[in-house]
């Protein structure tokens, strides 16, 4: 059966759209339940003293655990029922990440997003939105930037 509610097309006006910025601490105990989730075995990622002896001052954040960081926010989808999308019909569409500097357990790290790109396929049968997140930590050293690709779909 189709989706028959009335909806908002996405359009170019979201472009530009920022999420409000917001800053969480990198807690060693959140790094190792993650490296233990990859199935990541070398101690340089759970045990201090290894990530010490590798030359870090602390445990080091694997790559894509800034996508799991960046879902810590209050409310990560607060900002979908601001643009009027149902986030039942969101999809995970792809992200990248560029790397700047590392980063370390104990890091404050903020995130600031904005939705860079909106477009349609199928008819308007999906829409994609694009937000690009600078993540920077505590010294205002940019780390991080990461696009991240939603698909909304509508319809059956």
């Amino acid at each position: 059966m189709a989706d028959e509610s009335p909806r908002r097309a996405l359009g170019a006006e979201l472009v530009g759209y920022r999420n409000r910025p917001f800053s969480v601490e990198v807690e060693k105990g959140r790094l190792r339940l993650f490296a233990k989730a990859i199935g990541e075995s070398d101690p340089v990622w759970s045990d201090d003293e290894a990530a010490r002896a590798a030359g870090y001052p602390s445990l080091p954040v694997p790559p894509t655990f800034l996508f799991c960081l960046e879902m810590e926010r209050p409310d990560p989808y607060d900002w979908f029922e601001e643009l009027g999308i149902p986030l039942g019909q969101v999809l995970h569409g792809e992200q990248a990440f560029v790397y700047h500097e590392p980063c370390f357990a104990g890091d404050v790290l903020r995130f600031e997003a904005e939705i860079v790109d909106v477009f349609a396929k199928k008819a308007g049968a999906l829409e994609f939105l694009v937000q690009h997140n600078v993540v920077s930590n505590q010294h205002g050293v940019r780390v991080a930037e990461f696009d991240r690709t939603i698909v909304v779909r509508h319809g059956s």
